[in-house]
């Protein structure tokens, strides 16, 4: 099935969504808010952008975007696949709790703030770019990967990674000399066993866009973790 999204709002757009088969197509979609919020059960493709909130509270559907997308890819999401082949924007994978979110190329500010993990369920996030500052703020559960494969772009991660992590783990391509990070996480050089969970998240990443794995591997690692029972004391409380 396609759709024509030219000149749909975004309720309209997702009413003919619901009503629509398991396999559709967006066309001229132009920064409409909320596609697919809280849909499982279909696999949906957009030409052009969409906007804010794509994939919110996903309960399992396929979301592919052969362009951009904005703000909060994947806000709250519970479980299914949100790929991008091109750049997010900021606060993507919003207190995402479920699913996993592929980006070909750059994310914003904030990317997987608040992420969470419950039981079986752990986000996953791969950005095959670079992230801007606050990446993993507040972090609570899941991964969250950077491969820094964007030409000409040196830092992997803009200013204050991590601040608030508390759970969870995120994987940088890059031995993070330039990057500093808040006292109540560890970053160090991935080991054996790091690499060998990464392996799972660049394979799907390279069979999305064409990557080579073991040129990806190549470089060094570093894996963060937080090493706090209680990080928010020493953020905020006088001693």
């Amino acid at each position: 099935m396609i759709i024509d999204g030219t000149g749909l709002d975004f309720r309209s757009l997702n009413d003919r969504l619901r009503a629509g088969g398991e396999d559709i197509s967006i066309r001229g979609c132009c920064g409409q808010r909320f596609i697919a919020a809280g849909m499982s059960g279909k696999n949906i493709t957009i030409d052009g952008v969409p906007g804010n909130a794509l994939g919110a509270y996903l309960n399992g559907a396929t979301i592919t975007v052969r362009a951009n997308a904005q703000d909060a890819v994947g806000d709250t999401m519970n479980e299914g696949r949100i790929i991008v082949h091109g750049n997010i924007g900021d606060a993507a994978g919003y207190a995402m709790r479920g699913g996993r979110i592929f980006v070909k190329g750059n994310a914003g500010y904030r990317a997987g703030i608040h992420m969470k993990a419950y039981r079986d369920k752990v986000p996953v996030m791969v950005i095959g770019g670079t992230a801007g500052s606050f990446l993993g703020e507040y972090q609570a559960g899941g991964v969250i990967v950077v491969l820094g494969l964007t030409p000409g772009r040196k830092k992997i991660v803009g200013y204050f990674p991590c601040t608030g992590m508390h759970g969870g783990k995120l994987f940088l391509r890059s031995d993070c000399r330039d990057v500093t990070f808040p006292g109540q996480v560890t970053a160090q050089p991935a080991d054996e066993r790091d690499r060998e969970e990464l392996k799972q998240y660049i394979d799907e990443y390279c069979s999305l866009f064409g990557f080579d794995r073991d040129q990806i591997l190549e470089a060094p690692f570093t894996v963060v973790t937080p090493d706090s029972k209680n990080p928010y004391r020493q953020m905020y409380v006088a001693n």
